[in-house]
Formats: structure tokens, sequence, C-alpha cells
């Protein structure tokens, strides 16, 4: 694994939670929740793409889900 980019990546998240955590007390707990799940993602998905470099990223998951469906809406 590469240990710098592991690094760098947590490093980000912790300093978006640190950043955002003193504008956060306002906020109501699904707003928190919500912060918290959507980062939380974000990091598990960036950390796979740096280990697994060939596999596909979310827009080819949307591509696969939302494809059939625009043929559909084409005709």
């Amino acid at each position: 694994m590469k240990w710098g980019t592991f690094i760098v990546i947590t490093l980000a998240a912790l300093m978006m939670i640190l950043f955002e955590n003193p504008q956060m007390g306002r906020y109501s707990g699904k707003d928190k929740l919500a912060f918290s799940v959507l980062l939380a993602f974000g990091w598990v998905i960036t950390l796979l793409l740096v280990i697994y470099p060939e596999l596909p990223g979310p827009t080819q998951l949307v591509d696969a889900v939302y494809k059939p469906l625009s043929k559909l809406i084409e005709k």
C-alpha cells in the first residue's frame, strides 16, 4: 500500500473535520450525521481507489445504473 498517499488522504479528511467542527455546533444532529457519513464514504472510496487503481470509479457505477434508463428515455 502507498503509505504516503494514505497519510495525506487521512490528514485531508482530518483537516476537514477540524475546520468544520466549530461551525457544526449550530447545525442539527441530522446535518452532523450527513456530514460524517458523506466524509467517511468519500474517504473509504478514495482509499479503495488508491489501493486498487483498476477498481471502477463512482462515475462508472453511475453510468452502469443510468445507461439503461437513458435508452428508455431517448425512445
